[in-house]
Formats: C-alpha cells, structure tokens, sequence
C-alpha cells in the first residue's frame, strides 16, 4: 500500500489516558473522557493523537506493563469505548496513534505466567529465564542493571535456582526476540489494531529489544550495565524490518520511536532501513542537569537544549520533536520563566517547537503552559522510577529519603507530567465532578486552565492555536529546510526554506534585553509580542517569525 505521509503534515498531540478526563468521576480518566474531548483538540489543531498505553495492565508502571494486548483495561473502559473513539476522531479528521510497548509484558501476562511453570513450558522461550551461576545458582545469570536502578534479574519462584531479566520494574519480564514464536505474537498485536483502524505505533524502548548476548558487562557507570549487549543491536534493526515488510506495507500507517543511545549513524540506519518513520533523541533533555549524574540539576543554558536538537535537524531528513511528554518534567519549569515572564517563555518555547524540521509533538497541558505539581513529595509520588530510584540515591549517599526525594523532584519525578488535566478552575481542575483522583491535583489549575484560557485572546492557548493554524497552513514550516545561523547562550536564530520562501526563526532565552544585529531585509510574520520588535533590541523572552526579503 502506497504511504500517504500524513505524519509529517500533521501536529500530534499525546494523551495520558489515566489523566486526561475523567467520564464517570472514578478518579481515573478514561476513553469516553478523551472522545467527549476531540472537538477541543480539533479546534486547536491536532491531527494525531498518540494514546498512551489503554491496554490491560495491573498499571505498576502505569500502563507500560502490559497484561493482555488486544483488550481494554477496564479502568479505561471497553473496546467498544475505544471503536467510538477512533470513530468520533474520523469524522475529525484526526488519527489515533497507539503505544507498543513490545520490550517486556506484565508479570501478570499469560504469556509469563505460563513461561514459569518451567522450562516444559512452550512459553519459557518467550522471555529470558536463566539458571543463576556459582555455587547453589545463587548467583544472577549476569551483573545488568535495571534502569530503574538495581539488579536486572528477580528470582522465579515457582523455579528455584531460576531468574528473570527485567531492564525495568520487577514486574516487566523482558521479551526474548531470538525466538522466532514472540516475533510472530508482535506481527498478530500489529495486524489486530491497524485492522481496527489505528493509524500507528509510538514504540516504547524499542531500541532494547534485542539483546545480542548476555555477557557480564563492567562500565563506568553501573546503571547503565548491559547496555553495551541491547541498545541498538543488528537484531534490533532486522528485526523491525521485518514488522514493516511482513505488516506495516500493508497499512497507511506509521511508526515513532522511544529510542535512547543514539549517533547520527544509527539515527539514520533507523530510517533507511524503514524500521521507523522518525524517533525521538534525548540529547537535549540536559540541559538542565547532569548528563553524568541526572540526578543533579544544574542551571539552565540555551545552548545545551537547542544544539543537541539543531544536530538532529542536521543529520537526519525527519524526526519527532518535542519538550514535554509523560516521562519529562513540564517545560516552563525546565527551560522557560515560571516568574515575570511566564507567558512569554510557554510561548517562545511553543514557538521554537512548532518551526523546527520534524514532526512536532506536544504534550497534555503543555498548551495552556501547565507548570510542575508545587506539592509533590514522597508521600504522595506515585511514579515507579522515582521511588525506585529515590531509594538507591538514599544508600548511596546515606542520605534520608525525605532528602533524597528532593534531588529526584527537581530531575527525575514523573509525576509532575501526570497530575489531572487543567480543563476549569471547577473542583479537581474540571478532571472530574470531584471525586478522589487517583494522583494529586496540581493546585496550579485555579489559575492555569483551559476555560481561562479559552477567554483571553492573549494567553498561552490562544497563541498555541494561532501558531498551530500558522503551521498547518504554511509549506516552510512542514516541508522546508533547515539552516542553523547562530546559537549563544541567550540568543537562537535559525531558517527555514521551501521553494522561493525563507523563514528566520529568532530567540531569546533570557529574562533580559539582548542586541541582534540582523543584517538581512525580514518582516516580522508572527511573534508572541503584539507590537513589532527592534531587533537591536531583542525583549525578553521574544520569540518570532521573520520573512526574508
């Protein structure tokens, strides 16, 4: 089937089920709250919506433990909820995007349950079940880390003497692709919901699949041991081609994936060996903490968040860009100004997104300009990673958890991304009628919220939809080229070329005044200032588009 690309024309817009909208005021948010929300997302623009996991699930990792794939947890709602859903998002022209998540399965999956009955098991195969080592096989099968911190491997016990790989939680049993039977159950998961009407897959760590051996492994840093054995292996690369050639051809259809570790050769062997349309990079999500010990925070520097992405830009022709999504803390927070300037750093930052070469990606909430949860703590923290994580940070640095938790609030707590949608300054946000939700409000929503927002034609939405609209309706910024032309530690300028026209983006990430000295004939075409700029004279926090004559 020939591909209709509609991926690189469109802005997609990503949902996390369990926050978005709450229909039946259970404290969880559910389909039938995401389908009574598609008009909102048609009015600002969205033509692809990626799902979050929906899928059965004993939600310890939120959804990304996955039970049964080709039913709906419960929680969610049915699967005649989901059909309405890609129904009612039809007559709206807008797609709906899944999440695989094909690394590893629920501990509670069938498939595993049955792989531990033993090695008789024709499921045994399907995940990485190994006899540990030395005297007693008390000793793990190797010395990988989780990367959630930890060992790698958790004790059957139902098989004594037995393990299980798992790169993330204990209860995500990694998948074993060297069998030829899982690769056969994936190609089934995609043919079931591309049949359904789906228009693709966001891949989850897909760039783990693979794992080429299973050798002890001995790096610097020990929370990353393995990697070396499953990040970007051949197996991984061929076998994603296989998924294309054997069922995606047969779809119009697309994939995106989560892939971490990369260079631009891979970044391009990704692409030319069609095993996904774009990915996402994680280069620039330090540029405000330690690339070493992310951990840390450290001040932020423009430099450190546009130079990664400018490099992307430049070394492959697509990508998927974007600031926030369920797993990064809220933008403004991160790179913008939460003080005087908020409104002008949520829209430069909307800006610099909505005008680079890719795909752009944006994130619930991050278009009224939602802010981190001020009242985290670890009491309340519902994110897996960060107790986990928390936890290890404790022992090493015999600090309590209470302080601990500190360090891991400020870099590396899911949370902040999945408190309740800010839809009113009604109880809970507008997320439900006012019911228990199932994480903390995020106090921030009686001031920040779509309704307000909706009413004031100078506010964070409204210029969302603006830009959005300049978007979809100009070929410069969906299908031309890019050009970096100047990148301080404030100030960013860079084009954007198709045919006979030329775009000049220009930046200032700072709370003051910076000179520019543009020597090129260009018109101001769109900005997140009213009045026109002197670009000797850049004011804080602008953002905008100029024509070049």
């Amino acid at each position: 089937m020939k591909q209709s690309n509609e991926f690189k024309n469109r802005v997609v817009y990503q949902i996390y089920p369990s926050s978005f909208c709450d229909s039946n005021n259970d404290g969880w948010g559910d389909i039938n709250g995401i389908t009574s929300k598609l008009d909102y997302l048609k009015d600002l623009g969205i033509g692809i919506i990626w799902l979050s996991p929906v899928y059965v699930s004993p939600m310890d990792d939120m959804g990304y433990d996955i039970a049964d794939y080709k039913n709906i947890n419960p929680r969610f709602g049915t699967m005649e909820d989901f059909d309405n859903l890609l129904k009612e998002a039809e007559k709206r022209d807008i797609k709906i995007v899944m999440d695989l998540v094909i690394n590893h399965t629920s501990t509670e999956h069938k498939w595993f349950k049955e792989a531990i009955k033993g090695p008789e098991s024709e499921y045994f195969d399907y995940y990485y079940i190994k006899e540990g080592k030395g005297k007693k096989h008390k000793k793990l099968p190797n010395n990988w880390q989780s990367c959630f911190t930890g060992d790698a491997w958790k004790k059957v016990d139902s098989l004594p003497g037995y393990y299980y790989m798992h790169l993330f939680c204990d209860t995500q049993a990694d998948l074993n692709y060297h069998n030829e039977k899982v690769i056969e159950e994936v190609k089934e998961i995609l043919k079931f919901w591309l049949d359904k009407g789906v228009y693709g897959f966001r891949c989850d760590v897909i760039n783990n699949i693979w794992k080429s051996s299973l050798k002890n492994d001995f790096p610097l840093m020990i929370y990353n041991r393995g990697l070396k054995y499953y990040a970007n292996q051949d197996g991984m690369f061929k076998t994603l081609t296989r998924f294309r050639t054997e069922v995606l051809d047969n779809y119009d259809c697309f994939l995106v994936g989560e892939t971490g570790v990369l260079n631009k050769e891979v970044g391009n062997r990704f692409l030319n060996e069609r095993c996904l349309d774009m990915f996402f990079e994680f280069d620039h999500i330090y540029a405000d903490k330690s690339k070493l010990i992310p951990v840390f925070k450290r001040k932020f520097d423009a430099r450190r968040l546009v130079k990664p992405i400018f490099k992307w830009q430049k070394d492959v022709p697509w990508i998927a860009n974007y600031l926030e999504n369920h797993d990064q803390l809220r933008s403004v927070n991160r790179y913008g100004n939460t003080g005087k300037y908020y409104k002008e750093s949520a829209k430069l930052l909307s800006l610099f997104l909505l005008t680079l070469k890719g795909t752009p990606f944006i994130y619930q909430g991050e278009e009224i300009g939602t802010l981190n949860n001020p009242n985290a703590s670890l009491k309340n923290c519902k994110d897996i990673a960060a107790i986990t994580t928390t936890d290890t940070f404790s022992k090493l640095t015999k600090l309590n958890k209470e302080k601990s938790f500190k360090f891991i609030n400020e870099t590396i707590n899911r949370d902040h991304a999945r408190t309740p949608m800010q839809w009113s300054n009604d109880v809970n946000g507008g997320f439900n009628s006012g019911t228990e939700t199932w994480i903390n409000v995020n106090e921030g929503y009686k001031n920040i919220n779509v309704a307000n927002e909706l009413s004031d034609e100078k506010s964070i939405l409204s210029f969302y939809k603006k830009l959005i609209k300049f978007r979809n309706e100009s070929d410069v910024l969906k299908k031309g080229d890019f050009k970096e032309e100047f990148v301080s530690k404030y100030i960013v300028s860079y084009f954007r070329s198709f045919e006979d026209k030329t775009y000049q983006i220009i930046l200032n990430f700072s709370d003051k005044k910076h000179q520019f000295n543009e020597v090129l004939n260009i018109k101001q075409v769109f900005a997140n200032y009213d009045e026109e700029i002197n670009l000797k004279e850049i004011p804080p926090y602008f953002a905008g588009i100029f024509e070049v004559k």
